[in-house]
């Protein structure tokens, strides 16, 4: 429970209106999920939780926290059950079926992209945040601020609270994305990325979620799992930055990567997944995003 309020605390970092959208989108998915018989260890858990949460957030970050906000994260929300539905009952078909993929962030994309298309005309303007713009500030605020991206927050101290929560859920997940985070930004450094999409935590958030799926989550074994996580991290890196400017593009670098590394995870001997997998698969409680 102490995780979870600290992540709630996190959105409160970045504003009270943020916090009762994540919440308002949460408790939608949840009922839905409940009253589409979803197992009640999923929805104990919090996976019919999650994605309605980022939904919520999302809508935040795009048209505001007044009644249209709050309208669409209780519809964005609701949405999120029976998307996660669509998406296990695709992964269970003869073709997909023992790749046993998660659904992990999809149904959260998928929807927030819907509602970001959908309420172009309500746009609200993004906050800025000014920094400090030397290259070892910018590298360094990138490491909590990658942590806090992935529930859509510019926040050093979001990030701190997340990162806090991570560790407190399980010492392996947030040593992991500590682990990506760090790659994701040594990588963008590296090769030049824009250095305020570094700072502001842009570049390295899917690579905090590939990296707990990796090492904490999905894969089984003693180094193979934290050899997939940095690979992982650094694959997440590379398309977050290709994909830069793509409108509503969320966590689809850290869903796209993880469904990558975990169909090589099922075709290559020596690997193997760290229990028997179905594409209920506990996703990483990010948000998570989410969390994602």
């Amino acid at each position: 429970m102490l995780p979870g309020l600290l992540i709630l605390a996190a959105f409160a970092v970045a504003s009270w209106q943020m916090a009762l959208l994540a919440l308002l989108g949460c408790a939608a998915s949840t009922v839905t999920g409940l009253l589409m018989r979803a197992p009640a260890a999923m929805v104990r858990a919090g996976d019919h939780g999650f994605c309605g949460a980022l939904v919520g957030a999302a809508a935040f970050a795009a048209i505001g926290g007044g009644l249209p906000g709050a309208i669409a994260a209780l519809l964005g929300g609701a949405a999120c059950a029976p998307v996660t539905w669509g998406f296990q009952r695709f992964f269970r078909t003869a073709l997909l079926g023992p790749l046993k993929l998660p659904s992990i962030t999809a149904p959260f994309c998928l929807v927030a992209g819907i509602l970001f298309f959908a309420t172009a005309d309500r746009r609200v303007a993004p906050a800025y945040i000014t920094m400090d713009g030397s290259p070892v500030a910018l590298f360094l605020r990138s490491i909590l601020a990658n942590v806090s991206q992935v529930v859509l927050i510019d926040s050093v101290i979001a990030g701190g609270l997340i990162l806090a929560a991570l560790f407190l859920a399980q010492w392996k997940v947030g040593l992991a994305a500590l682990v990506g985070s760090v790659l994701s930004s040594v990588i963008a450094v590296a090769t030049g990325a824009d250095p305020l999409l570094l700072g502001h935590g842009m570049l390295g958030y899917s690579s905090v979620l590939v990296a707990i799926a990796m090492a904490a989550l999905f894969v089984a074994g003693s180094w193979q799992p934290w050899a997939l996580a940095a690979v992982g991290a650094l694959l997440a890196a590379g398309l977050s930055m290709l994909t830069q400017g793509v409108p509503a593009l969320y966590t689809w670098p850290f869903v796209v990567v993880t469904w990558l590394l975990l169909t090589v995870v099922h075709f290559v001997p020596g690997l193997k997944r760290s229990r028997p997998g179905s594409s209920d698969d506990a996703p990483p409680k990010v948000h998570a995003g989410e969390l994602s």
